[in-house]
């Protein structure tokens, strides 16, 4: 029984020094890595559509550099130290007009913004909820509070879904807001109205405002 004591010890001291080996080879690019992969696997696993695909591929820092933004928007925001910067389309609350935006999330804020201006800025500290669909779509609703600074709820289409909601969760550390739904989900249009958006599988992926005035999301 003391052999078999002993041998454990030492097991565990040698998967020990491994461990921390390893860790110490890790080049910092690499844990930051490993750290926003472990989140995203908390999120996503075994609930989002594609998130095995994900994997294999790295994260990158940013999607745009900061000398991609206009001067005017950087002056806006300066301060501000940014994290991560990424295309999105936006879409309209109410006509549902898909438009060519920037995502621009900083250490405190995330910020929607077209050319020079910002459409909308949410502060992490008040940023409610994160949805996402269980579905391969790359759409994101970005939940806010009902108040007269908001115009209502975001929603987003990215190209890197997991690497974006990745970011945005690390950033406002909110990972607990964050749901993946199936089916269907309710944002805040604004003024107290509220729409929905429908998930569904077809042929080919489209986002589409239907009959009955829904955002169906193919």
């Amino acid at each position: 029984g003391f052999l078999m004591q002993t041998s454990e010890m030492l097991r565990k001291i040698c998967v020990r020094n491994l461990v921390r080996k390893y860790c110490r080879g890790l080049t910092a690019e690499r844990k930051v890595q490993l750290q926003q992969k472990v989140v995203t696997s908390a999120v996503f696993s075994g609930k989002k559509e594609g998130y095995l695909e994900s994997l294999s591929q790295p994260f990158l820092e940013t999607r745009l550099k900061e000398n991609d933004l206009n001067p005017k928007v950087l002056q806006l925001i300066r301060g501000e130290n940014i994290k991560y910067v990424t295309p999105v389309i936006k879409y309209d609350r109410n006509g549902f007009k898909a438009r060519e935006r920037l995502l621009v999330l900083t250490q405190s804020s995330a910020y929607v913004v077209e050319m020079a201006k910002i459409k909308q800025k949410i502060e992490y500290s008040t940023l409610k909820g994160i949805s996402t669909s269980n579905l391969s779509d790359g759409i994101v609703v970005i939940h806010v509070p009902e108040d007269n600074k908001q115009k209502g709820d975001v929603i987003l289409q990215c190209e890197h879904i997991f690497e974006t909601v990745t970011k945005l969760c690390i950033l406002a550390n909110k990972q607990s807001v964050v749901k993946v739904v199936k089916g269907s989900l309710r944002f805040r249009v604004g003024s107290g109205k509220e729409g929905t958006m429908v998930f569904t599988v077809g042929p080919e992926p489209q986002v589409f405002k239907d009959k009955t005035g829904q955002l169906t999301v193919v």
